[in-house]
């Protein structure tokens, strides 16, 4: 979600003599820096933000964009290095794989174009499903239309589609790709994206490792909420955060389905009274610092918690990577947070059979 704010932020910025296009990952096989959703933003004037790949393709991509600006017309372009030709696709990309490109032109304040619909996204701040024909060998004038979904029961139409089979990412939520004949421009090819709100997460504790905590949250792009006492805590954890508030507030935090909670206080009194209120928050992810033993003594005090199915609660809290400094212990429970909502283990890559990355 960060890039897509970086991307809106250059978008709204642009002067009205600027012409932008939009790069986007719409496909990929095998190996690939970068995923189905990556985007790059791209002005006439040569400039662009975002990235569809580690930086191997974005030279092309530029080239491409402003191509398809000067025509007016969007097109999809495939960079296929399967066979081990580097040299193949006119450049060199970093891993063998496939990565199908769509370019499309951005139409300024039309509230049609992708843009647009990823601002109504962001302003929303709860998942969206944003649906986008990839493929239309009939109609090319549809080609890389978008329609954004907010709700589940919402309309399920879109060019003369039944969006029926939306219901499938918005339980798994994972990218899908489908095929539909539309009665009006034949067999599209269909992306449905999913798109999830920033990672909120609430730092409880007032110490001096939460400046870690905050900084690395930040340089994530997450939202960022700090329960303590406002006089422990320094200038730069006020200017990072949407809020600071006091240990008895911390109902105040708003909460959605991406909303993870670490309770890092090293006051074992405060940690046995948030614990019990925290817990009924029904957050998909809590961690509490500290070792088991801590955690045990807790419990026989205040009797059994009643962890809800399907969500995870941690301590000690982090991957195990032999974490030590407070940036290092940052580092351990934030890559915990993001396994979780991947729903992957958080081992080592060595360890994996297959691809790095799920296919779709």
């Amino acid at each position: 979600m960060k890039e897509i704010r970086n991307i809106i932020q250059r978008y709204e910025s642009a002067s009205s003599e600027e012409q932008l296009a939009l790069a986007s990952v719409v496909h990929v096989e095998e190996s690939s820096y970068r995923r189905i959703g990556a985007r790059m933003l791209v002005s006439s004037n040569g400039e662009w933000i975002g990235g569809i790949s580690g930086g191997c393709l974005e030279g092309d991509a530029l080239k491409r964009s402003q191509k398809a600006i000067f025509n007016n017309r969007p097109s999809t372009v495939v960079y296929d290095t399967m066979d081990g030709d580097r040299n193949q696709i006119g450049v060199g990309l970093g891993c063998n794989g496939l990565i199908e490109v769509l370019f499309t032109p951005i139409v300024q304040n039309n509230p049609e174009n992708e843009i647009e619909q990823l601002k109504k996204a962001v302003a929303i701040n709860n998942p969206a499903l944003l649906v986008k024909v990839i493929e239309a060998d009939q109609c090319s004038e549809v080609l890389g239309r978008t329609k954004l979904i907010t709700d589940v029961e919402g309309d399920n139409t879109f060019l003369d589609i039944d969006l029926s089979f939306t219901s499938e990412v918005w339980s798994k939520r994972k990218n899908r790709i489908v095929k539909n004949e539309s009665g009006q421009y034949g067999l599209l090819k269909i992306l449905v994206e999913f798109l999830k709100p920033e990672t909120r997460l609430m730092v409880i504790g007032d110490n001096y490792d939460v400046h870690a905590m905050v900084g690395l949250a930040e340089e994530m792009g997450w939202e960022i909420y700090v329960v303590g006492r406002a006089k422990k805590l320094p200038k730069y954890v006020f200017n990072t955060s949407r809020a600071v508030v006091d240990f008895d507030e911390v109902d105040r935090i708003p909460r959605h389905s991406y909303t993870v909670a670490i309770l890092m206080t090293h006051d074992y009194n405060i940690d046995k009274r948030l614990l019990p209120q925290l817990i009924k928050y029904n957050l998909p992810y809590l961690g509490m610092l500290g070792p088991k033993k801590r955690y045990d003594k807790m419990i026989a005090e205040v009797g059994p918690l009643d962890i809800p199915a399907g969500r995870r609660f941690c301590t000690p809290v982090g991957l195990e990577i032999g974490a030590e400094t407070p940036e290092e212990i940052a580092l351990a429970v934030l890559a915990e947070i993001i396994s979780v909502f991947r729903d992957k283990p958080g081992t080592s890559l060595i360890y994996k059979d297959g691809t790095i990355h799920d296919r779709i």
